[in-house]
């Protein structure tokens, strides 16, 4: 059946809601199309406004009470439609759901799925537009996942709801309309699986997440053009992060470009380069790897400056070409 990325994520809570009776869904706008998209079309008609809670304004009480739903033995899923809003939740996610399985020796787990929505273009500016998945990668407790294709927005998020540690799922609106075709639903296990070869190449490893995935994806049916062949890695699984996939690509390819939606000091593609510097011989890479990410500032609202600001599968092409000498 064909869907696009925000259908898929509906058809994850179908999933969850008809096979599971203790999950249940929190979190603000969850009833709103301006909020959540097409990802959460009438649920709470289907399943009732006991299970699809729509709260008010109040990012660290809904997720407060999505912790102690797990500590309590449900699956809750606490939605936050932008994740700029989401940090007043810190102390819940950070402090508390990440740490209680470490704090009890095991004894007790916090199951809860926290869904990030990444909210960007458009002017809305340095507080509505942040994609802070680095910063959640950092932490050690918390699992991070990041789709970029239709049946992985649908398989990581019943992964992570069915995962008995907590996990931040990120999705982003830039792909909500990213169609393809939905096969059965798959068990994905989020402690042993991760990258994922979306293109097959021999020149250059492309290393991304998310939306960046889509644009390592453009840019390489373009270097195609040019007589380079792009390899093409989604990360998928933030943390843990396994990057033997990577590194196998890079032996092969002996060039390395991570693409990232995070700025550049202290971001993913700086633990992705440092992954392969660790597990390589010196001159593994004919070049120096490159990052392609945002610039160290907030974003802009003037949307001439957005153009500047945001990579794009242009910015990829032009910087991947230099390393071959070709334009």
């Amino acid at each position: 059946m064909k869907h696009n990325y925000g259908t898929a994520i509906l058809s994850a809570f179908e999933y969850l809601l008809e096979n599971y009776s203790d999950a249940v869904v929190i979190g603000q706008g969850l009833w709103s199309p301006w909020y959540v998209g097409n990802s959460m079309t009438n649920l709470d008609k289907k399943f009732g406004v006991e299970r699809i809670i729509d709260t008010p304004v109040s990012e660290s009480a809904c997720t407060g009470a999505a912790v102690g739903a797990a500590l309590a033995g449900m699956k809750p899923i606490v939605v936050h439609p932008r994740m700029d809003f989401m940090l007043y939740a810190m102390d819940a996610i950070v402090n508390q759901a990440a740490k209680w399985s470490h704090m009890t020796g095991g004894q007790a787990s916090c199951g809860v799925t926290i869904r990030a929505i990444i909210n960007r273009g458009g002017e809305q500016g340095a507080q509505h537009s942040q994609s802070l998945h680095a910063w959640f990668a950092h932490v050690p407790g918390l699992r991070v996942v990041m789709p970029s294709t239709v049946s992985d927005a649908r398989d990581l998020l019943i992964a992570s709801v069915l995962s008995p540690d907590p996990v931040m799922y990120i999705d982003d609106r830039w792909l909500y309309d990213l169609e393809d075709t939905l096969e059965p639903v798959s068990e994905i296990d989020l402690t042993k699986e991760g990258p994922k070869i979306l293109r097959s190449g021999s020149d250059i490893t492309i290393v991304a997440s998310g939306y960046a995935a889509r644009l390592a994806l453009e840019a390489a049916a373009e270097l195609d053009v040019l007589g380079i062949a792009s390899e093409v890695i989604d990360l998928r699984i933030l943390n843990p992060l396994n990057p033997e996939l990577i590194i196998d690509s890079v032996g092969k390819t002996r060039h390395l470009a991570v693409i990232d939606g995070g700025w550049k000091t202290c971001g993913i593609a700086g633990e992705i380069l440092a992954s392969v510097a660790e597990n390589t011989i010196p001159g593994a890479l004919k070049k120096q790897p490159i990052r392609i990410m945002l610039p160290d500032a907030p974003a802009p609202t003037s949307i001439a400056l957005e153009k500047n600001y945001y990579p794009s599968a242009t910015n990829i092409v032009e910087r991947i070409s230099l390393i071959f000498g070709r334009s």
